[in-house]
Parts: structure tokens; sequence; C-alpha cells
């Protein structure tokens, strides 16, 4: 990546020269839960996670859209959101819902629209911005 001093000219090799970070390893499963697959892509300061979760636990009740506040998962460090909490959706095709992220990386589940199913796969996706 270029790195910008005062008076350099912008040239299209220079705005072209990024090469973007990839992974595929490092997300932790919380208690209940199992990574099925994980991938991060980053360019500049962007952050796109994909994490896709199974229920391994027991089912998870929902009731007029909430539910108990669940950790499914921690994303490896220097792939956590640096300044604040990010919000994020899932869906597993039938049920949808919305999770945080803190700095710490771990994903909580906030939400669904119905009952999180034993053996569901959950597919979490989260853009953030990182300092």
């Amino acid at each position: 990546m270029t790195t910008w001093k005062s008076g350099m000219l912008v040239t299209a090799a220079r705005l072209a020269d990024d090469t973007p970070t990839t992974t595929t390893s490092g997300l932790t499963a919380s208690t209940g839960f199992t990574v099925s697959t994980f991938s991060g892509y980053r360019a500049g300061n962007v952050v796109i996670v994909d994490m896709f979760m199974n229920r391994s636990g027991a089912d998870i009740t929902a009731s007029s859209g909430n539910i108990t506040d669940t950790a499914c998962c921690t994303l490896p460090s220097g792939w956590r959101p640096t300044s604040q909490t990010i919000n994020g959706s899932w869906d597993n095709g039938s049920v949808s819902g919305g999770f945080v992220c803190g700095t710490d990386g771990i994903c909580t589940l906030r939400s669904a629209g119905g009952n999180i199913v034993s053996g569901t796969n959950l597919r979490m996706h989260l853009e953030f911005i990182v300092d």
C-alpha cells in the first residue's frame, strides 16, 4: 500500500497498489455453536466478514422478535471493529434477525423473527471501517 506523503502526486499506479488481505481461519465458536465456514476480506481500512454458524445447542426461543442475547462466535484479532459496536444481520433461509459485534470481537445474537432451532445454519454478515 502506498504511504502518502505531502507533495506526492496521485497516479493510477499509486491508487491501484493496495493488495487485499483475506482469511478463512481464526473464528471461534461460542458454546452451543459450531463454525461451518468463515471468510474475511480487507481492502485498506474496509473489513467484510461472513460467518456461517451452526446452532448445535438447544433451540433459542423468540418472543415478539426478541431473544435472550446469545454470544455465538468471536472474530479473530485483526478482524474486529476498532472503535464501536457494529450491527449486523443474519438469516437461515426462513428466519432472520440482528446481531452485534463489539471491539472484543464477540458476535451476539440480539433479535430473531422466529425460533432458532438446533441444527439451524445461521449466515451472518458484517461490513465496517477500522481506524
